[in-house]
This record gives structure tokens, sequence and C-alpha cells, in this order.
């Protein structure tokens, strides 16, 4: 009898799927059928090492602009080879490689090479590290919307894609970032749905050229809403993100996600432990992140390395059979220590530098299998209790 109304409800199902319109039909494909069996193999197979447990995603994709302003806080000039010399050790650190899946490049970096005259993105291959590309161009506020913003790029992404492949980058990385003000009505309906479109279309066409595509809706930690609001809000944004990518055909089993670390804003007056952070997190990735996705590389956001860590640590003990990768794409949580080693000196001391950022990917592969013990009040919001110096962390 069982095996009876199985086959009936089976049947129900199909006859209902084959009296729908053609139009409706196409809008559930997900199987992205524009794709060759080898293309979704490929992008399987990239998204898959992007995702490997104890290994995350260094971020190299500042602007000349942006790197070039910490570099001129610590007393660093500015150039294209202090960019390069800098990218170089952060490539190159022993023991890196141990740690890293992928690394996200600036296009100037992308075409950069190293001393011996070895273009990047080889260089990267030969250490087991992803080589990828941050494809998107400048930001947009978009008028009537009380500051919302848009990233732009997308008109000339399939032609910078071809010339990034050429280059040697197997997955790319668009930033859509969105903030919180409860007192505006921000981030607006218009403002979610226009960023997860774009990212869906930057997927379609990523995958189209032979890129994975991560796709990252940036939630700023500036605001004053709480825990709550913040989970309420990422999971109507990330909804949003993934009804967008199935009704574009994208292949999900071929992109992952860089998502912001739940939090409340920096200015809410309530008080959260990292257990009730990481709790948050967990609960909106089970409300709305694809099974088939295979992981998830949490942007840092502006927070330190100690809080970053336990919050990242803390996700990762209660995820349960939660069946994702959980891990690192960090940019400022990694460099900035970095930098300031650099502090009145005049220079880079890339010796110094790469073995402290060895010592910090430790940390933050530890955080990603929920290994990494924090202490007193990392990872926590309000709490004013003790938060370790990094060289404490270090031992």
């Amino acid at each position: 009898m069982l095996f009876r109304s199985v086959l009936a409800a089976t049947f129900s199902i199909t006859s209902f799927y084959a009296v729908l319109p053609s139009s409706y039909a196409y809008t559930m494909n997900t199987g992205a059928p524009h794709l060759s069996e080898a293309r979704k193999a490929q992008l399987r197979e990239v998204a898959s090492q992007m995702a490997t447990p104890g290994k995350g995603l260094t971020a190299c994709d500042e602007g000349p602009a942006t790197i070039g302003g910490r570099f001129e806080a610590v007393g660093i000039s500015n150039s294209e080879e202090t960019r390069r010399i800098y990218r170089q050790m952060l490539f190159t650190a022993p023991g890196c490689e141990n740690y890293l899946s992928g690394a996200i490049l600036d296009p100037e970096t992308l075409y950069q090479k190293s001393d011996d005259g070895v273009l990047f993105p080889q260089l990267l291959k030969q250490r087991g590290i992803l080589p990828g590309v941050k494809p998107h161009l400048k930001i947009y506020t978009l008028p009537g919307t009380n500051g919302d913003t848009v990233m732009q790029g997308l008109d000339s992404l399939a032609a910078r894609c071809k010339e990034y492949v050429a280059a040697g980058a197997v997955f790319a990385k668009w930033r859509s970032p969105l903030v919180i003000d409860v007192s505006k009505g921000c981030p607006t309906d218009i403002a979610i749905r226009a960023n997860m479109h774009d990212l869906a279309r930057y997927a379609l066409i990523c995958q189209d050229e032979g890129l994975v595509p991560i796709v990252e809706p940036d939630i700023s930690l500036s605001g004053s809403h709480t825990l709550e609001q913040a989970i309420q809000i990422n999971i109507k944004v990330q909804a949003e993100l993934y009804k967008a990518m199935i009704d574009h055909g994208v292949y999900m089993e071929g992109s992952t996600l860089k998502p912001n670390i739940v939090n409340p804003g920096r200015d809410c007056t309530e008080s959260y432990t990292v257990e009730e952070i990481g709790a948050a997190n967990i609960r909106v990735l089970r409300d709305v992140f694809p099974v088939a996705m295979p992981g998830a590389n949490f942007l840092s956001g502006g927070q330190s390395l100690q809080d970053a860590a336990a919050r990242l640590s803390a996700m990762n003990k209660v995820k349960g059979n939660s069946p994702w990768n959980l891990s690192f794409s960090w940019s400022q949580a990694l460099q900035l220590p970095l930098l300031d080693l650099c502090k009145a000196k005049g220079e880079l001391c890339l010796d110094e530098m790469g073995k402290l950022y060895v010592e910090e990917l430790k940390i933050a592969s530890a955080a990603a299998k929920g290994e990494w013990s924090w202490d007193g009040e990392e990872g926590s919001h309000g709490n004013k209790g003790k938060k370790r110096e990094l060289s404490a962390m270090l031992g």
C-alpha cells in the first residue's frame, strides 16, 4: 500500500507539471540545461575544491585606491610595485597553502608576475590555491531609495570574463553591498530585488564563460539594528537571491556564497553572546541556503580577527548535520595586523608579515572546523569583558 501511495503521489506530481504552461515550466527549470555536462563537471569540481574543510579564501581584491589607503595609514608608499610584492607575500608565505583553497584577486593582480616571472594565477595553481577575480566595477546610488546602492559592470561582464579565464582565473566574486537602517526603511525592497537579480545575472554569465561565481550579498555592520532584526533581513535578502538564481537558470552546485556574518548593528545597545551570534547565522542558513551549494565563505566586514574567528567557530560548533562547509574569506581581519607591523618603518616587513600571516591562517582554519576556542568576550557584542591581543592568541 505504501508503494502504491508513493507511486500515486509521483503520478499526480508528474501530471501536475505536464499540464503547466510551457512558460511556467521554464521558470521551474533548475538544471541549467544550457550548460554542457563537461562544463557542469568543471564548475562542480572547482566549487568543491573551494569548499575544502579547514581551508578558506584570502581576499586580496582591494583596488589600488583601497589598498593604497591602508598602506598610507602605516607610512607605506602606494605604487604598483609595492602592491605586487605585498600580494606576492600573501601567495607565497611558507605554509599558507595548507590553509587556503583560493585567493580572490583584483584584476591588476591577475596580470602581475612573481619575482621569478611567473604570472600570479599560475603561481597560485602550482601551490594548490585556486585563483579568482573580482569583476564588478563601481558602486552606484539608486535614486529615491534613501541611499541604497547597486554595483555596476554587468554590461561588459561576459567580455571581461573571457579575458579573466584566458589569464588563468577559475572563479569570480561579485559584491552587492546593503545597509540596514530601520528608520529609513533600508534596505528597500527595490534595492534587494535589484542587487539580488544582478547577482543572479552575474552568476549566469560567469558559468557560461567557465568561472564559478561566488555571490556576495554583503550587509554592513553599520547601524543600530538588533540581532533579531538582522536575522529577518538576512533571510529576506538571501531568499530573494536564491530564488533569482534558480529563475535565471544558475547551476547551483557550481556556485558558492560569500555572506556577511549575521550580527547586530555596530551601534546596537543590546548585548549578545558569541554563542547567540553563531546560532543566528545557522538559523539564517537553515531557513534559506540551498543544500546544492557546497559552502559559504564568510567575509569579515571590518571585524577583528579575534571576533571573526570566534563567531565562525561558534557557527561550526552548532551547525550539527547542516551539509555545508562554513569557512572564511577575509581581507581586513588578516591584513590589518600585518600592516600594523610596518608602522614607523616606512617599508613592508615581508618576512615578518609572512610569518604572522600563516599564524593568522591557522586560527582561521581552526575556526572553519569549529576547533578555535575563544576567550573572554571575543565574538560577543556589547559586552565589555576581556578580549585578547592578537599576540596572546598566537601563544
